[in-house]
């Protein structure tokens, strides 16, 4: 409850430092805005094709309490509150074997105001690459320096994990190298060697489960930037279709379908703004043979043909007023990208407030 009454005061006066290019835990802003941002950037006369995919080292685990303090003192000056802030981050934290471990390091994962602290530390990389690109000066410069050959740097961050679009060269992109590394360092942070890597957008990569990759278009020459589900992200919702269908698992079909609709709607709402109408095809073929193998292995004296009349009235999955929700019915499309004219709730409010003071 402090935690949660501590963050209610803390987020409104970072979120007002806090950039567009940072969308992970704040409010109003989601994976789907770092994924229009990236395509964005990577299409049309923009040509940011070099990437570099950065992944820290056990983030949560290792930022610098004394680092992440001073930059929350140049904010806050109440000693109160840093106080409160300073007992979260020293409390400990209770393992498995009930014993409290001592943390001289890192944000704890769980803690309500642990995603607030984390976006304060690594807003470090955010303010770095903005000042690179407030250097190049107005918008005329900036095209005058890209013309000549000079490297431009756009990074996109959702929590810990973040891509830098480079419009450059390969050898722009592998600098980043050293320059992230001298960033994250004060922090008490690393840069993976073995996680982080630069690829071509024409390689394609992976980010918040999503693939992305520029492919030509199929009938034509023409190039485009694409967007759809990892196959890791495939082998996570057939694994917990898989789960869920298992012989014992539920009593009736309407408590599986009620157990499985949910997860299959979620997950569908999350990757429907990609290229994914396959894949939703594949899911909804998959899920439904699972279901029909679950009901089959109830009625074991059934044939399939009198099976299908009792069970399957027009190919459906229902159990009275619950049907099973089908993947393969759901519409894709683009997700618009917003820039930097996402709102924050707060602007929202004190402008409705002098709407109604008016």
């Amino acid at each position: 409850m402090v935690q949660a009454a501590l963050k209610l005061v803390l987020e409104p006066i970072f979120e007002a430092d806090f950039l567009p290019c940072s969308y992970g835990f704040r409010p109003r802003r989601r994976a789907q805005d770092a994924i229009a941002e990236i395509h964005y950037l990577s299409s049309r006369n923009r040509d940011y094709h070099w990437v570099f995919e950065g992944d820290i080292t056990a983030c949560f685990d290792e930022i610098s309490h004394s680092a992440l303090m001073k930059r929350i003192r140049g904010r806050i000056e109440d000693k109160r509150v840093l106080a409160l802030v300073k007992m979260f981050l020293k409390a400990g934290i209770l393992s498995e074997d009930r014993v409290v471990r001592d943390n001289v390091t890192g944000t704890p994962q769980g803690g309500i105001l642990s995603p607030l602290l984390s976006n304060i530390a690594l807003s470090v990389l955010d303010e770095y690459f903005a000042a690179k690109w407030e250097a190049l000066g107005p918008e005329w410069k900036r095209v005058k320096y890209r013309r000549a050959g000079g490297a431009v740097h756009k990074i996109i961050r959702y929590a810990d994990d973040f891509v830098i679009m480079v419009h450059g060269t390969r050898a722009d992109a592998e600098a980043l190298w050293g320059e992230v590394a001298a960033v994250l360092a004060p922090m008490g942070l690393r840069l993976s060697e073995e996680k982080s890597r630069v690829c071509h957008i024409d390689e394609g990569f992976e980010f918040l489960g999503f693939r992305i990759q520029r492919q030509v278009k199929r009938g034509t020459n023409k190039r485009y930037v694409y967007t759809w589900p990892t196959k890791k992200a495939l082998a996570s919702i057939l694994g917990k279709v898989r789960n869920l269908t298992r012989r014992h698992k539920h009593r009736t079909l309407a408590d599986l379908l009620r157990y499985l609709n949910p997860v299959l709607r979620g997950w569908c709402s999350y990757f429907k703004h990609g290229v994914s109408k396959r894949t939703f095809s594949y899911v909804d073929h998959y899920t439904w043979w699972r279901v029909v193998t679950w009901m089959r292995k109830r009625h074991h004296g059934l044939n399939w043909g009198t099976f299908c009349r009792r069970f399957l009235p027009g190919w459906q999955i229902r159990d009275g007023r619950t049907a099973m929700f089908r993947p393969n019915k759901v519409e894709v499309s683009r997700y618009r990208y917003r820039g930097a004219k996402i709102p924050t709730p707060w602007a929202a409010r004190s402008t409705d407030s002098a709407a109604a003071m008016a």
